[in-house]
């Protein structure tokens, strides 16, 4: 029978240990990537400052061969190009299926009138806290609202990979009323690359030709927005409320900025 040395048997077992407390995937938490959204920092805390440790429910998004999170094709669609009252439209915005939902009502129905693909926070789950890199879930019956549109033309963000402070929100700030701060749909600019799929800190990203669709056609201050878990398949109305394949909505460019753009928030836009 062969003998090992005992400090070659506790090696092993530490080595094993640190397979086990990694995951499958072998990834330590320290070795995960910083944030990639474009988020400020919360107010009184330093521009550039590090996220937390992206955790272990980022190993159940679909990845690569180098381990990199993969993204899908999507194309925004309209479906109801008729006239529709503004008051009875709302927003769903599904994480299962990576996308934003424009209802409204038609001749006495609920119908989709257009669809957007959307990237969503790196962290699966509901949000718990500020910081934890989610996107938050609405209860049912208690959607959230749009609060405050914002002209974000000209805010930026330092993403820490080296790229420096960049424009990263599109043209408008959708705000979110949420129990948490900083919420909001927003533009994907030097990020569309990432779209759609789960790479921000809590927000909703929109491609910057689709925000700009959103905002002209649909958003509007008060508009009720209900986000689903990614267990969450379809409300009981959304199978009926399809009508038709819809047609592709063509990229919009980007409007001027304005002459005065809303500033940020003091401090900038909270961590999520």
């Amino acid at each position: 029978m062969m003998r090992f040395p005992i400090n070659l048997i506790a090696t092993a077992a530490a080595a094993m240990l640190v397979m086990v407390s990694c995951g499958a995937g072998g990834t330590s938490p320290a070795s995960s990537q910083g944030p990639a959204q474009g988020e400020a920092p919360a107010q009184g805390s330093a521009q550039g400052e590090v996220a937390p440790a992206i955790d272990s429910t980022r190993a159940a998004l679909p990845r690569d061969s180098k381990g990199r999170v993969r993204y899908r094709p999507d194309t925004a669609m309209v479906y109801y190009d008729g006239r529709v009252n503004p008051d009875s439209t709302f927003i769903v915005i599904s994480k299962r299926q990576l996308r934003l939902n424009v209802y409204g009502v038609v001749g006495g129905d609920t119908t989709l009138l257009a669809h957007y693909p959307v990237c969503l926070s790196r962290n699966l789950g509901p949000k718990a806290k500020s910081g934890d890199m989610r996107t938050p879930e609405s209860q049912p019956g208690k959607p959230f609202h749009i609060k405050q549109i914002q002209d974000a033309s000209t805010w930026k963000h330092d993403f820490g990979d080296g790229r420096g402070n960049i424009l990263s929100y599109g043209h408008w700030f959708m705000r979110l009323a949420t129990p948490f701060n900083g919420i909001g749909i927003h533009g994907s600019t030097n990020n569309e690359d990432r779209m759609p799929g789960r790479d921000s800190e809590g927000c909703i990203r929109l491609r910057d030709g689709d925000l700009e669709h959103l905002h002209d056609t649909y958003a509007h201050v008060g508009m009720p927005v209900t986000i689903k878990a990614e267990d969450q398949g379809d409300l009981p109305f959304e199978t009926r409320a399809r009508r038709g394949a819809g047609h592709r909505i063509g990229a919009t460019p980007a409007k001027p900025a304005a002459a005065v753009a809303s500033p940020p928030p003091a401090g900038g836009i909270e961590r999520k």
